[in-house]
Protein backbone atom coordinates (compact mmCIF):
# COMPACT_ATOMS: atom_id res chain seq x y z
CA UNK A 1 0.00 0.00 0.00
CA UNK A 2 1.30 3.42 -0.34
CA UNK A 3 3.09 4.43 2.51
CA UNK A 4 2.12 8.54 2.72
CA UNK A 5 -0.56 10.97 1.10
CA UNK A 6 0.11 12.40 -1.97
CA UNK A 7 1.41 16.26 -0.78
CA UNK A 8 4.78 16.92 -0.24
CA UNK A 9 5.36 18.04 3.70
CA UNK A 10 8.02 19.58 5.35
CA UNK A 11 7.59 17.41 8.49
CA UNK A 12 7.37 13.97 6.96
CA UNK A 13 9.83 12.36 4.35
CA UNK A 14 7.92 11.06 1.16
CA UNK A 15 8.77 10.85 -2.12
CA UNK A 16 12.35 12.49 -2.75
CA UNK A 17 11.72 13.67 -6.03
CA UNK A 18 15.38 15.07 -6.11
CA UNK A 19 16.74 11.72 -5.20
CA UNK A 20 14.49 10.12 -7.68
CA UNK A 21 15.70 12.80 -10.52
CA UNK A 22 19.68 11.79 -9.58
CA UNK A 23 19.00 8.02 -9.35
CA UNK A 24 17.83 7.74 -12.66
CA UNK A 25 19.78 10.59 -14.34
CA UNK A 26 22.68 8.82 -12.56
CA UNK A 27 21.40 4.94 -13.56
CA UNK A 28 20.96 6.07 -17.48
CA UNK A 29 24.69 7.58 -17.78
CA UNK A 30 25.84 3.93 -16.07
CA UNK A 31 24.06 1.92 -18.93
CA UNK A 32 24.56 4.57 -21.50
CA UNK A 33 28.58 3.95 -20.53
CA UNK A 34 28.25 -0.20 -20.26
CA UNK A 35 26.98 -0.17 -24.15
CA UNK A 36 30.01 2.11 -25.14
CA UNK A 37 27.90 5.05 -26.02
CA UNK A 38 29.73 8.76 -25.89
CA UNK A 39 26.09 10.02 -25.91
CA UNK A 40 22.49 8.81 -26.11
CA UNK A 41 19.72 10.91 -28.03
CA UNK A 42 16.57 10.73 -25.79
CA UNK A 43 13.74 11.89 -28.43
CA UNK A 44 10.52 9.23 -26.70
CA UNK A 45 9.04 11.10 -23.86
CA UNK A 46 9.76 8.56 -21.16
CA UNK A 47 13.52 8.53 -21.94
CA UNK A 48 13.50 12.50 -21.95
CA UNK A 49 11.43 12.57 -19.08
CA UNK A 50 13.84 10.21 -17.49
CA UNK A 51 17.03 11.60 -17.74
CA UNK A 52 15.50 15.53 -16.87
CA UNK A 53 12.92 15.49 -15.15
CA UNK A 54 10.62 17.29 -17.43
CA UNK A 55 7.05 17.02 -18.69
CA UNK A 56 6.17 16.36 -22.34
CA UNK A 57 2.81 17.77 -22.68
CA UNK A 58 0.21 15.92 -23.94
CA UNK A 59 -0.25 17.27 -27.31
CA UNK A 60 3.75 17.01 -27.62
CA UNK A 61 3.78 13.33 -27.17
CA UNK A 62 3.75 10.58 -29.54
CA UNK A 63 5.59 13.47 -31.73
CA UNK A 64 9.98 12.30 -31.63
CA UNK A 65 11.67 15.56 -32.47
CA UNK A 66 9.36 18.15 -30.86
CA UNK A 67 11.60 18.11 -27.78
CA UNK A 68 14.72 15.78 -27.11
CA UNK A 69 17.63 15.31 -24.77
CA UNK A 70 20.84 14.86 -25.11
CA UNK A 71 23.05 13.16 -22.35
CA UNK A 72 26.58 13.34 -23.05
CA UNK A 73 29.88 11.32 -20.93
CA UNK A 74 29.87 12.89 -17.54
CA UNK A 75 28.03 15.47 -18.19
CA UNK A 76 24.47 17.09 -17.61
CA UNK A 77 21.78 16.36 -19.88
CA UNK A 78 21.06 19.05 -22.48
CA UNK A 79 17.15 19.46 -22.89
CA UNK A 80 15.89 20.45 -26.77
CA UNK A 81 12.85 22.26 -25.85
CA UNK A 82 10.17 23.45 -28.15
CA UNK A 83 10.50 27.01 -29.52
CA UNK A 84 10.63 29.54 -26.80
CA UNK A 85 8.96 26.61 -24.04
CA UNK A 86 12.66 26.68 -22.22
CA UNK A 87 12.12 29.73 -20.88
CA UNK A 88 9.50 27.95 -19.05
CA UNK A 89 11.81 25.61 -18.16
CA UNK A 90 14.69 27.83 -15.79
CA UNK A 91 11.23 28.35 -13.81
CA UNK A 92 9.64 24.97 -13.50
CA UNK A 93 12.74 22.49 -13.69
CA UNK A 94 16.14 24.50 -11.86
CA UNK A 95 18.12 21.58 -11.92
CA UNK A 96 18.80 21.74 -15.41
CA UNK A 97 21.67 24.42 -15.97
CA UNK A 98 20.30 27.18 -17.90
CA UNK A 99 23.44 26.87 -19.96
CA UNK A 100 21.98 23.13 -21.39
CA UNK A 101 17.92 24.13 -22.25
CA UNK A 102 18.29 24.85 -26.43
CA UNK A 103 15.72 25.28 -28.38
CA UNK A 104 14.45 22.21 -30.71
CA UNK A 105 14.81 21.40 -34.71
CA UNK A 106 11.93 19.77 -35.37
CA UNK A 107 10.20 18.03 -38.75
CA UNK A 108 7.78 16.89 -36.81
CA UNK A 109 7.29 12.81 -38.80
CA UNK A 110 8.24 14.53 -41.86
CA UNK A 111 5.04 16.84 -42.21
CA UNK A 112 7.62 19.54 -42.78
CA UNK A 113 7.72 18.53 -46.23
CA UNK A 114 10.34 19.45 -48.52
CA UNK A 115 11.93 21.58 -45.33
CA UNK A 116 12.65 18.72 -43.50
CA UNK A 117 15.45 17.43 -44.69
CA UNK A 118 17.26 20.80 -43.87
CA UNK A 119 15.51 21.01 -40.53
CA UNK A 120 17.49 17.24 -39.66
CA UNK A 121 20.79 18.62 -40.88
CA UNK A 122 20.53 21.45 -38.05
CA UNK A 123 19.25 18.89 -35.88
CA UNK A 124 22.47 17.12 -36.47
CA UNK A 125 24.83 19.88 -36.59
CA UNK A 126 23.30 21.25 -33.07
CA UNK A 127 23.44 17.13 -32.00
CA UNK A 128 27.66 17.72 -33.13
CA UNK A 129 28.45 20.62 -31.29
CA UNK A 130 26.94 19.18 -27.65
CA UNK A 131 29.11 16.40 -28.32
CA UNK A 132 32.04 18.53 -29.50
CA UNK A 133 30.95 20.52 -25.75
CA UNK A 134 31.56 17.57 -24.08
CA UNK A 135 33.94 15.41 -25.59
CA UNK A 136 33.04 12.81 -26.95
CA UNK A 137 32.74 14.41 -30.64
CA UNK A 138 33.42 11.32 -32.93
CA UNK A 139 32.43 8.44 -30.57
CA UNK A 140 29.35 5.68 -30.86
CA UNK A 141 25.85 7.68 -30.72
CA UNK A 142 22.87 6.06 -29.07
CA UNK A 143 19.16 7.08 -30.45
CA UNK A 144 16.10 5.54 -29.28
CA UNK A 145 14.31 6.71 -32.82
CA UNK A 146 15.45 6.91 -35.91
CA UNK A 147 13.45 7.93 -39.37
CA UNK A 148 15.06 7.75 -42.79
CA UNK A 149 15.72 11.50 -43.11
CA UNK A 150 18.21 11.01 -39.71
CA UNK A 151 19.63 8.25 -41.55
CA UNK A 152 20.77 10.18 -44.37
CA UNK A 153 21.96 12.85 -42.73
CA UNK A 154 24.00 11.02 -39.70
CA UNK A 155 25.44 9.11 -42.63
CA UNK A 156 26.59 12.08 -44.53
CA UNK A 157 27.99 13.68 -40.77
CA UNK A 158 29.60 10.28 -40.54
CA UNK A 159 27.81 9.79 -37.20
CA UNK A 160 28.55 6.20 -35.67
CA UNK A 161 25.12 5.88 -34.04
CA UNK A 162 23.95 2.91 -32.63
CA UNK A 163 20.63 1.20 -30.69
CA UNK A 164 20.37 3.95 -27.79
CA UNK A 165 16.80 2.29 -26.52
CA UNK A 166 18.32 -0.88 -25.25
CA UNK A 167 20.61 1.06 -22.38
CA UNK A 168 17.64 2.81 -21.54
CA UNK A 169 15.15 0.03 -21.13
CA UNK A 170 17.69 -1.53 -19.03
CA UNK A 171 18.01 1.50 -16.91
CA UNK A 172 14.03 2.27 -16.50
CA UNK A 173 13.34 -1.32 -15.48
CA UNK A 174 14.74 -1.12 -11.96
CA UNK A 175 13.20 1.31 -9.44
CA UNK A 176 14.61 3.31 -6.43
CA UNK A 177 13.06 3.67 -3.23
CA UNK A 178 11.11 6.71 -4.35
CA UNK A 179 10.01 5.06 -7.67
CA UNK A 180 8.52 2.52 -5.99
CA UNK A 181 6.51 4.65 -3.92
CA UNK A 182 5.28 6.61 -6.85
CA UNK A 183 4.07 3.28 -8.04
CA UNK A 184 2.56 2.45 -5.12
CA UNK A 185 0.69 5.72 -5.23
CA UNK A 186 -0.14 4.47 -8.40
CA UNK A 187 -1.80 1.35 -7.25
CA UNK A 188 -3.87 3.17 -3.97
CA UNK A 189 -5.10 5.05 -7.30
CA UNK A 190 -6.01 2.47 -9.07
CA UNK A 191 -8.16 1.03 -6.23
CA UNK A 192 -10.01 3.92 -5.54
CA UNK A 193 -10.74 4.23 -9.33
CA UNK A 194 -12.34 0.60 -9.17
CA UNK A 195 -14.02 1.16 -6.00
CA UNK A 196 -15.34 4.10 -7.81
CA UNK A 197 -16.65 1.72 -10.67
CA UNK A 198 -18.22 -0.61 -8.33
CA UNK A 199 -20.43 1.66 -6.69
CA UNK A 200 -21.07 3.52 -10.24
CA UNK A 201 -21.72 0.24 -12.61
CA UNK A 202 -25.56 -0.48 -13.09
CA UNK A 203 -27.68 -1.75 -15.95
CA UNK A 204 -28.30 0.87 -18.28
CA UNK A 205 -25.13 2.49 -18.48
CA UNK A 206 -22.61 2.68 -21.95
CA UNK A 207 -19.26 1.57 -21.69
CA UNK A 208 -18.64 5.06 -22.75
CA UNK A 209 -20.54 6.32 -20.26
CA UNK A 210 -18.78 4.52 -17.56
CA UNK A 211 -15.46 5.45 -19.16
CA UNK A 212 -15.79 9.17 -19.13
CA UNK A 213 -17.37 8.71 -15.04
CA UNK A 214 -13.93 7.02 -14.27
CA UNK A 215 -11.71 9.87 -16.50
CA UNK A 216 -13.53 12.63 -14.86
CA UNK A 217 -12.88 10.80 -11.32
CA UNK A 218 -8.97 10.24 -12.09
CA UNK A 219 -8.54 13.54 -13.08
CA UNK A 220 -9.70 15.29 -9.99
CA UNK A 221 -6.25 13.53 -8.24
CA UNK A 222 -3.68 15.85 -7.50
CA UNK A 223 -1.28 14.91 -9.64
CA UNK A 224 -2.83 13.19 -12.36
CA UNK A 225 -1.27 14.01 -15.72
CA UNK A 226 -2.91 11.85 -17.77
CA UNK A 227 -4.85 8.88 -18.20
CA UNK A 228 -4.12 7.34 -21.91
CA UNK A 229 -6.74 4.90 -21.53
CA UNK A 230 -9.80 3.34 -19.15
CA UNK A 231 -10.91 0.16 -21.06
CA UNK A 232 -14.70 -0.86 -20.22
CA UNK A 233 -16.00 -3.95 -22.14
CA UNK A 234 -19.18 -5.74 -21.24
CA UNK A 235 -21.05 -9.09 -22.57
CA UNK A 236 -19.83 -10.26 -25.54
CA UNK A 237 -17.33 -7.09 -25.77
CA UNK A 238 -15.42 -9.10 -23.03
CA UNK A 239 -13.96 -12.26 -24.99
CA UNK A 240 -11.94 -12.30 -27.25
CA UNK A 241 -10.99 -8.77 -25.21
CA UNK A 242 -10.94 -6.18 -27.89
CA UNK A 243 -9.51 -4.02 -25.54
CA UNK A 244 -11.94 -0.85 -26.31
CA UNK A 245 -15.32 1.18 -24.96
CA UNK A 246 -18.48 1.28 -26.95
CA UNK A 247 -21.71 2.97 -26.30
CA UNK A 248 -22.71 -0.97 -25.91
CA UNK A 249 -25.46 -1.02 -22.93
CA UNK A 250 -24.75 -2.47 -20.10
CA UNK A 251 -27.28 -5.10 -19.83
CA UNK A 252 -28.86 -7.19 -16.41
CA UNK A 253 -26.26 -10.49 -15.54
CA UNK A 254 -23.76 -8.84 -17.81
CA UNK A 255 -20.08 -8.94 -16.96
CA UNK A 256 -18.04 -6.38 -17.38
CA UNK A 257 -14.24 -5.83 -17.05
CA UNK A 258 -12.75 -2.25 -16.40
CA UNK A 259 -8.70 -1.60 -16.90
CA UNK A 260 -6.65 1.21 -15.94
CA UNK A 261 -4.28 1.29 -19.39
CA UNK A 262 -2.83 3.70 -17.73
CA UNK A 263 -3.50 6.27 -14.85
CA UNK A 264 -0.28 8.65 -15.09
CA UNK A 265 0.30 10.18 -11.75
CA UNK A 266 3.54 11.65 -11.64
CA UNK A 267 4.65 10.44 -14.56
CA UNK A 268 4.38 6.89 -13.69
CA UNK A 269 1.68 4.39 -14.80
CA UNK A 270 -0.73 1.52 -14.00
CA UNK A 271 -2.43 -1.34 -15.88
CA UNK A 272 -5.21 -3.08 -13.50
CA UNK A 273 -8.22 -5.38 -14.59
CA UNK A 274 -10.74 -6.32 -12.35
CA UNK A 275 -14.02 -8.01 -13.49
CA UNK A 276 -17.77 -6.94 -12.58
CA UNK A 277 -20.82 -8.66 -12.84
CA UNK A 278 -23.78 -6.35 -13.19
CA UNK A 279 -27.33 -7.32 -11.26
CA UNK A 280 -26.80 -10.32 -10.53
CA UNK A 281 -25.05 -13.48 -9.53
CA UNK A 282 -22.73 -15.13 -11.77
CA UNK A 283 -23.57 -18.52 -13.46
CA UNK A 284 -20.86 -21.43 -11.86
CA UNK A 285 -19.58 -21.58 -15.47
CA UNK A 286 -18.72 -18.35 -15.25
CA UNK A 287 -17.30 -18.39 -11.55
CA UNK A 288 -15.15 -21.30 -12.63
CA UNK A 289 -13.87 -19.36 -15.72
CA UNK A 290 -12.83 -17.18 -13.62
CA UNK A 291 -11.33 -19.16 -10.75
CA UNK A 292 -8.94 -20.20 -13.82
CA UNK A 293 -8.08 -17.61 -14.75
CA UNK A 294 -7.32 -16.71 -11.08
CA UNK A 295 -5.26 -19.73 -10.83
CA UNK A 296 -2.94 -18.89 -14.02
CA UNK A 297 -2.64 -15.42 -12.45
CA UNK A 298 -1.11 -17.01 -9.00
CA UNK A 299 0.64 -19.53 -9.95
CA UNK A 300 3.02 -16.94 -12.20
CA UNK A 301 3.05 -14.51 -9.28
CA UNK A 302 4.52 -17.39 -6.79
CA UNK A 303 6.99 -17.99 -9.31
CA UNK A 304 8.41 -14.24 -9.39
CA UNK A 305 11.21 -13.82 -7.22
CA UNK A 306 14.44 -11.98 -7.86
CA UNK A 307 16.85 -14.12 -9.93
CA UNK A 308 14.82 -16.23 -11.45
CA UNK A 309 13.60 -15.27 -15.21
CA UNK A 310 10.73 -14.55 -17.26
CA UNK A 311 10.69 -18.41 -18.37
CA UNK A 312 10.09 -19.71 -15.24
CA UNK A 313 6.90 -17.15 -14.73
CA UNK A 314 5.58 -17.37 -18.69
CA UNK A 315 6.10 -21.45 -18.22
CA UNK A 316 3.31 -21.32 -15.45
CA UNK A 317 0.67 -20.70 -18.16
CA UNK A 318 -0.85 -23.28 -20.62
CA UNK A 319 0.28 -23.09 -24.40
CA UNK A 320 -2.48 -20.84 -26.42
CA UNK A 321 -3.43 -24.54 -28.10
CA UNK A 322 -3.77 -25.73 -24.93
CA UNK A 323 -6.18 -22.85 -23.47
CA UNK A 324 -8.33 -22.13 -26.15
CA UNK A 325 -7.31 -24.73 -29.23
CA UNK A 326 -5.18 -21.24 -31.06
CA UNK A 327 -2.53 -22.38 -34.01
CA UNK A 328 0.13 -20.56 -32.37
CA UNK A 329 1.17 -18.19 -29.42
CA UNK A 330 1.19 -15.25 -31.00
CA UNK A 331 -2.77 -15.72 -31.76
CA UNK A 332 -2.77 -15.49 -28.32
CA UNK A 333 -0.56 -12.32 -26.99
CA UNK A 334 -1.55 -10.98 -24.30
CA UNK A 335 -4.32 -12.99 -23.33
CA UNK A 336 -1.65 -14.34 -20.68
CA UNK A 337 0.92 -11.55 -20.41
CA UNK A 338 3.46 -9.16 -18.31
CA UNK A 339 4.68 -5.96 -18.33
CA UNK A 340 7.00 -3.47 -16.76
CA UNK A 341 5.58 0.07 -14.94
CA UNK A 342 7.14 2.72 -14.37
CA UNK A 343 7.27 6.19 -16.92
CA UNK A 344 6.55 4.20 -20.33
CA UNK A 345 3.15 1.09 -20.06
CA UNK A 346 6.21 -1.08 -21.44
CA UNK A 347 9.49 -1.14 -18.95
CA UNK A 348 11.06 -4.31 -18.81
CA UNK A 349 10.40 -6.79 -18.52
CA UNK A 350 7.69 -7.88 -20.90
CA UNK A 351 6.85 -11.74 -20.44
CA UNK A 352 4.68 -14.22 -22.83
CA UNK A 353 4.68 -17.33 -23.82
CA UNK A 354 5.38 -16.14 -27.46
CA UNK A 355 9.33 -15.01 -26.17
CA UNK A 356 9.84 -15.76 -22.93
CA UNK A 357 10.71 -19.60 -22.97
CA UNK A 358 13.22 -19.27 -25.43
CA UNK A 359 14.44 -15.65 -24.54
CA UNK A 360 14.56 -15.20 -20.86
CA UNK A 361 15.08 -12.09 -18.65
CA UNK A 362 15.97 -12.04 -15.91
CA UNK A 363 13.74 -10.89 -12.69
CA UNK A 364 15.65 -8.30 -10.82
CA UNK A 365 15.37 -6.81 -7.16
CA UNK A 366 13.17 -3.41 -7.94
CA UNK A 367 11.55 -4.03 -11.10
CA UNK A 368 8.12 -3.32 -10.78
CA UNK A 369 5.34 -5.31 -13.48
CA UNK A 370 1.72 -6.06 -14.10
CA UNK A 371 0.88 -10.11 -14.72
CA UNK A 372 -2.69 -10.45 -16.35
CA UNK A 373 -4.05 -13.34 -17.52
CA UNK A 374 -7.98 -13.42 -19.22
CA UNK A 375 -10.11 -16.36 -20.25
CA UNK A 376 -13.82 -16.76 -21.77
CA UNK A 377 -16.36 -18.29 -24.19
CA UNK A 378 -16.92 -16.96 -27.33
CA UNK A 379 -18.82 -13.69 -28.14
CA UNK A 380 -20.46 -14.10 -25.15
CA UNK A 381 -18.47 -12.92 -22.20
CA UNK A 382 -15.04 -13.35 -20.39
CA UNK A 383 -13.15 -12.72 -17.32
CA UNK A 384 -9.67 -10.54 -17.35
CA UNK A 385 -7.68 -9.61 -14.14
CA UNK A 386 -4.40 -7.85 -13.33
CA UNK A 387 -2.09 -7.73 -10.42
CA UNK A 388 0.70 -4.76 -10.07
CA UNK A 389 3.65 -5.67 -8.36
CA UNK A 390 7.18 -4.97 -6.70
CA UNK A 391 9.83 -7.29 -6.79
CA UNK A 392 11.91 -7.08 -3.39
CA UNK A 393 15.54 -8.97 -2.64
CA UNK A 394 13.18 -11.31 -0.68
CA UNK A 395 9.69 -11.13 -1.70
CA UNK A 396 7.34 -10.33 -4.06
CA UNK A 397 4.89 -6.87 -3.16
CA UNK A 398 1.50 -6.65 -4.77
CA UNK A 399 0.81 -3.24 -5.09
CA UNK A 400 -3.20 -3.70 -5.95
CA UNK A 401 -5.33 -3.57 -3.25
CA UNK A 402 -8.79 -4.00 -4.79
CA UNK A 403 -10.42 -7.62 -4.21
CA UNK A 404 -9.65 -10.12 -6.53
CA UNK A 405 -10.60 -13.77 -4.95
CA UNK A 406 -14.02 -13.68 -7.26
CA UNK A 407 -16.00 -11.94 -9.89
CA UNK A 408 -17.18 -8.65 -7.91
CA UNK A 409 -20.95 -8.37 -8.37
CA UNK A 410 -22.47 -5.02 -8.34
CA UNK A 411 -26.50 -5.07 -7.32
CA UNK A 412 -27.83 -8.36 -7.50
CA UNK A 413 -31.32 -8.77 -7.63
CA UNK A 414 -32.88 -11.09 -5.43
CA UNK A 415 -34.26 -13.85 -7.28
CA UNK A 416 -32.84 -12.68 -10.59
CA UNK A 417 -33.84 -16.04 -12.70
CA UNK A 418 -30.49 -18.29 -13.63
CA UNK A 419 -32.61 -20.35 -16.01
CA UNK A 420 -30.82 -21.93 -19.03
CA UNK A 421 -31.06 -19.20 -21.76
CA UNK A 422 -31.15 -16.12 -19.51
Amino acid sequence: MANFGIAGLDWQQRINWDRLRKYRLERARERMKAAGLGAMLLMYDENCRYVTGTLTPGWNRLKPGLRYALLCGDDAPVLFEQGDLGFQIERHSPWIPKDHVRWSYAWIKGAAGPASLSQVKKFTNAIKQEMKKAGVEGRKLGVDFVDINMIQVFKDEKIDWTDGMTPMMEARAVKNVDEQEALRMVGAIGDAAHWEFMKFLRPGLTENKLTAHIMEFLYSVPGMEDVEDVIVSSGPNTWPNWRNFSDRIIKPGDIVFMDLAALTWNGYKSCYYRTYCAGKEPTQEQKDVYATALKWLYDSIKAVKAGTTTREIASKWPSAKEAWGYAEEDQAAANLWGHGLGLAQYDQPVISRIWSLDHPVEIKEGMVFALETQHGKMYEWGVRIEEMLIVHKDRVEIISSFPVEQITVVDPMPGYSTLAGR
